[in-house]
């Protein structure tokens, strides 16, 4: 793990855990291609990642990441809301899926997910996990996107089927302003 204990830490860790040579990855919301090239390294030449986002710019940048660190035969990305994820990958066939919630990193601040299709990304990604399968959120508000994702999604994880799912939710206590919050979900098998 590294020095700093913080979001990204805690769910990269989560996800190296489960994550192996040969699986099939989802990272729903690309942004800058750092999850998207985490996952390729986990997964290998024998694995395959999709990775979606709303923006040219953020799909442009995850191509230049996955270039630079020899993925792009591992990883497709799509121009395409994770809403539609359901379009690429079959029921059960998905291994991790991977949501930071929020806005682009240096990007526009007024482009941010929403809770409407936020939820709808994680209804649909939680019919792809595999039995066993896991899925990683980062919520990331305050600021200019503010609470409303936040409140929504933290009121929607209550509504998940606990026969079916795991979901166990983690929060930096003594953290000023607004500390992402990162959220473990584990498909029962």
């Amino acid at each position: 793990m590294p020095d700093s204990l913080n979001t990204l830490a805690v769910a990269h860790r989560f996800i190296s855990e489960h994550v192996k040579p040969g699986d099939f990855c989802i990272d729903a919301t690309a942004g800058r291609g750092h999850d998207t090239a985490f996952l390729c390294s986990l997964v290998g030449d024998t694995g395959k990642v999709l990775a979606f986002d709303i923006q040219q710019e953020a799909i442009d940048s995850t191509n230049q990441r996955l270039s630079e660190n020899g993925f792009s035969h591992i990883a497709q990305t799509l121009l395409e809301s994770h809403a539609n994820m359901a379009r690429y990958a079959q029921k059960e066939s998905v291994d991790c899926i991977v949501f930071n919630f929020g806005y682009l990193p240096g990007g526009d601040h007024h482009i941010f997910t929403r809770p409407q299709t936020s939820i709808q990304g994680i209804e649909a990604g939680l019919e792809l996990l595999k039995p066993r399968g896991i899925m990683s959120l980062c919520i990331y508000y305050g600021g200019d996107s503010g609470f409303e994702e936040k409140d929504a999604l933290m009121e929607y994880l209550k509504t998940i089927d606990s026969k079916r799912f795991t979901v166990l939710v983690s929060e930096f206590y003594n953290r000023p302003n607004c500390p992402p919050i990162p959220v473990a979900i584990l498909k029962e098998g």
